[in-house]
């Protein structure tokens, strides 16, 4: 009988293999190829029970080396990427930076950007600021001093 089956197999391989194609990563594949296995192992003459385990152990494996691939491929890149660079950066006070008015510019490096105070509290023309944090489009600073 387990011979017999191969085909039911070869059919849940093919499904998995097509599920595939309409999920996002490599992780259905891995079912897809491991019930190919065990059809082959079923076209072979083997017994149901050595299928199912081929299934299990050839799933668990791929997933396992999928996964530390994908980790080393996904890892995070560097800090300072894009407008991350800015966080820690020093600039100076373009105009006053006031919250509640939803007014402020600074100056850091070349470029001028617009910001709110971290501390809610209004920081003046002129004051060195340090950037703490992005939210959207605005730097979010507060008051630097030199000693910091």
């Amino acid at each position: 009988m387990p011979h017999e089956l191969w085909w039911i197999w070869i059919i849940i391989a093919a499904l998995f293999a097509i599920s595939e194609v309409f999920t996002a990563g490599f992780f259905i594949l891995w079912f897809g190829i491991a019930a190919a296995v065990a059809g082959i192992l079923a076209f072979l003459g083997v017994g149901i029970v050595w299928q199912w385990v081929a299934f299990i152990i050839v799933s668990g494996i791929l997933i396992a080396i999928s996964r530390r691939f994908a980790d080393r491929m996904t890892k995070s890149g560097p800090s300072g990427i894009g407008a991350d660079r800015l966080i820690g950066k020093i600039g100076i006070v373009l105009e006053d930076i006031n919250n509640v008015e939803n007014i402020g510019r600074v100056r850091i490096d070349k470029d001028e950007w617009r910001a709110d105070s971290e501390t809610e509290h209004i920081i003046k023309k002129g004051t060195h600021i340090i950037v703490t944090r992005l939210d959207g489009t605005h730097v979010v600073v507060k008051e630097h001093s030199k000693g910091e």
